[in-house]
């Protein structure tokens, strides 16, 4: 009986011992599952609260047992997320809005193709330019005293303009007087028209007075502002007994300062014909350059001193020699240039 007893005391030790390899043998085995179901929820919790932008840290893939329990729930949130009334396709708030008709222009407050709209054309008192209002200038170009050796005199070029912008009534005279009381000049009224941008057609008249008989001429001229700035007159003169003559001048501004300015001056008469009684002879007659050099203290005043020459040809000359005239001159002058 005690045998017995001995035996299954040593066989109940064994089961025993048995028993708790075998439950120390399972410990392991539940520890990786345990972790395995935490990764797995973990997994889960991140992906839900990561933002998906671009160039965020990768989530690590969860377990390949785990995949196909994931893209279960994925599929389950995507149809939620497409039952959502605010995400269908085709709705305004999906991606690009739906296609509307394009909005219609309002042409209620549009202007009319001729900008009226509709007011009919009527006058507009006090709202015109006065750019046709006429005006008028009177010019001293030269009012001067000459010198030449023992000889002293005075001399004048005179212009004097009134009108609009296309035509204007002109008046020129110019002329000399010597102290010994000898007079010579002319004057010329003229009508005169705007037929370019810088350049007047005129017609007129013409009357010469001083050395002998005065002379009387039909005047028609081209008078302008040429290339480079030179003030050109060139006039042509038809009188009685088939007489005929001409005149060109042209002078330039030279402006050395804003107020100082050298004035060079070219001035040829030409005949066609002798005329004895006024000691004029044919072809070019005379022949006057000059040179001054004004200040202008106002635009308006300006006075000046200059050097001008005279030379006389052909019949012209021959006649001055026979009166004891001289047939080259130099004079020097002094003067003042105005206008108002």
């Amino acid at each position: 009986m005690s045998a017995l007893l001995r035996t299954f005391a040593n066989w109940h030790r064994r089961g025993i011992v048995a028993l708790a390899c075998a439950g120390l043998s399972m410990l392991p085995m539940a520890a990786v599952a345990q972790d395995g179901h935490a990764m797995h929820s973990m997994t889960h919790m991140e992906h839900a609260a990561t933002p998906a932008t671009a160039g965020s840290v990768a989530v690590p893939m969860p377990a390949a047992d785990d995949m196909p329990q994931q893209h279960h729930h994925e599929r389950q949130r995507h149809q939620e997320h497409s039952q959502h009334p605010q995400h269908q396709h085709g709705s305004p708030a999906h991606g690009m809005a739906a296609t509307s008709p394009a909005p219609q222009p309002d042409t209620a407050g549009a202007r009319s193709p001729d900008y009226s709209d509709g007011i009919p054309h009527g006058p507009m008192t006090g709202m015109d330019m006065a750019d046709d209002q006429p005006l008028g200038m009177l010019l001293f170009d030269r009012l001067e005293r000459t010198h030449d050796g023992d000889a002293r005199g005075a001399a004048w070029d005179v212009t004097a303009w009134y009108g609009g912008d296309i035509d204007k009534l002109w008046l020129r005279s110019e002329g000399g007087h010597s102290d010994d009381g000898a007079t010579h000049g002319d004057a010329e009224l003229l009508w005169s028209h705007a037929a370019a941008a810088f350049w007047d057609v005129q017609a007129g008249v013409r009357q010469d007075f001083g050395h002998g008989p005065g002379r009387t001429w039909a005047a028609f001229g081209l008078q302008g502002l040429a290339p480079y700035w030179f003030e050109v007159q060139a006039t042509a003169y038809v009188g009685a007994s088939g007489r005929t003559a001409a005149r060109f001048r042209a002078e330039y501004d030279m402006r050395l300062t804003q107020r100082l300015i050298l004035q060079p001056e070219l001035e040829a008469d030409l005949y066609g014909k002798d005329d004895p009684a006024r000691r004029i002879g044919s072809g070019l007659s005379e022949l006057r350059v000059g040179l001054r050099l004004r200040y202008e203290i106002h635009r308006r005043f300006a006075p000046y001193v200059g050097v001008t020459w005279s030379r006389r040809y052909g019949a012209t000359a021959t006649y001055a020699r026979q009166d004891g005239t001289a047939v080259r001159e130099r004079q020097f002058v002094a003067g003042v240039r105005f206008w108002f």
